[in-house]
């Protein structure tokens, strides 16, 4: 390299390099147009003099613009453009924004990232950075969030929030830290109902029924003490089997009912509200640990202003379900009186009282409305 070259000087590293290399610069991959430029026609001693100065100016000025963008990754199970996948990208967008493009978060909907359990595992690890999921699996690492999926529980959707928002709704979240878990926000789940290819309209037109339940065991009670008898099975296989009369009934959300077509073959919806189980949106510890505490911050309060977005967006997305629904011929009966759904479980309810505690703050929050 001849001394009367137009080098570059990598002030970091006190190295000199021609003019079009990439160079390092406080860890970070730089362009050179990114780097002073000075002409030099004197020897490698003066070169280093001025590498010096060069660097201690580099550590005052433009720094902060040559940071590394951190990148997390967010596993969603729904499909993209379903109202938590676009609750998800609400929070992803209010992060890179309020971040100044500092921290990206990506999000993988449909299952893309692996599966529910999956895809929990993988942020308990930090192999993933968040997961929205359902509170229902999350109950192995907290057991009172198990407490949701006990029958008629809240009166309303306004109930279910007045209870979430509340500290004690914190506190099942903040319970999730011992498992490496940080319980970021609830997302509305909708309510879920029964429904078939047979007439239902009444308690009584369950019993004897063999009814689609998800594999967890109050879901499994709640449907025999309902009269009918609990048939465990991946949600994948609920359509044909409905279609095949496998089963004569299952249970889900208007959303879920239209979404995976169960509407097609069994057109008979009765709206009993049985569960309402929170979706959450966690993020792994081990990230979370990892980060500034302004950054955390940052995180936790994106979270929860996404919620709104969320309920608005869920919202919109059940009414409009309901209508398809109803307009392709499917027969929806209002439950008008639950009490004796309520009496029936009853039984459920005495067999679990470790939930008592949590039972004790939602009913409390139904008087806080």
């Amino acid at each position: 390299m001849r001394n009367t070259d137009a080098l570059w000087i990598d002030a970091y590293q006190n190295r000199c390099f021609e003019s079009g290399h990439i160079h390092w610069l406080r860890g970070s991959f730089i362009k050179a147009e990114h780097v002073m430029r000075v002409p030099i026609t004197c020897r490698k001693e003066e070169i280093m003099k001025k590498a010096l100065v060069l660097a201690l100016l580099m550590l005052f000025v433009g720094a902060d613009s040559l940071q590394a963008q951190t990148v997390l990754k967010l596993a969603e199970t729904h499909p993209k453009g379903y109202p938590t996948e676009l609750a998800d990208e609400y929070f992803a967008q209010l992060v890179t924004e309020r971040s100044g493009g500092k921290l990206k978060v990506e999000v993988y909907p449909g299952n893309q990232l692996g599966e529910e359990k999956a895809a929990i595992e993988q942020v308990q690890l930090g192999a993933i950075a968040f997961t929205r999921v359902s509170s229902g699996p999350m109950a192995e690492f907290n057991k009172a969030l198990g407490a949701f999926s006990l029958p008629y529980i809240f009166d309303s959707g306004d109930h279910m929030w007045s209870f979430l928002s509340s500290p004690d709704g914190q506190k099942l979240l903040d319970g999730l830290s011992a498992s490496r878990f940080i319980g970021l926000c609830y997302y509305d789940p909708g309510a879920r109902s029964f429904y078939s290819f047979k007439p239902i309209e009444k308690l009584e037109d369950l019993k004897g029924l063999k009814i689609r339940v998800i594999q967890n065991t109050i879901n499994m009670e709640l449907v025999q003490a309902l009269g009918a008898s609990a048939t465990p099975m991946p949600y994948g296989q609920v359509f044909s089997s409905l279609q095949t009369h496998v089963i004569d009934a299952a249970e889900n959300n208007f959303p879920s009912y239209l979404t995976a077509n169960h509407y097609q073959v069994a057109k008979y919806y009765l709206v009993d509200a049985h569960q309402r189980v929170p979706e959450v949106l966690v993020m792994s510890k081990v990230v979370f640990d990892g980060l500034p505490k302004a950054d955390q911050d940052l995180i936790r309060q994106a979270a929860r202003d996404s919620v709104a977005k969320q309920r608005e967006l869920w919202s919109a997305f059940e009414k409009e379900a309901e209508a398809k629904v109803k307009a392709d011929g499917c027969i929806v009966t209002y439950v008008k009186d639950l009490t004796p759904f309520q009496n029936a479980v009853k039984p459920v309810f005495a067999a679990h009282p470790e939930y008592a505690e949590v039972l004790k703050d939602i009913a409390k929050a139904r008087t806080a409305k």
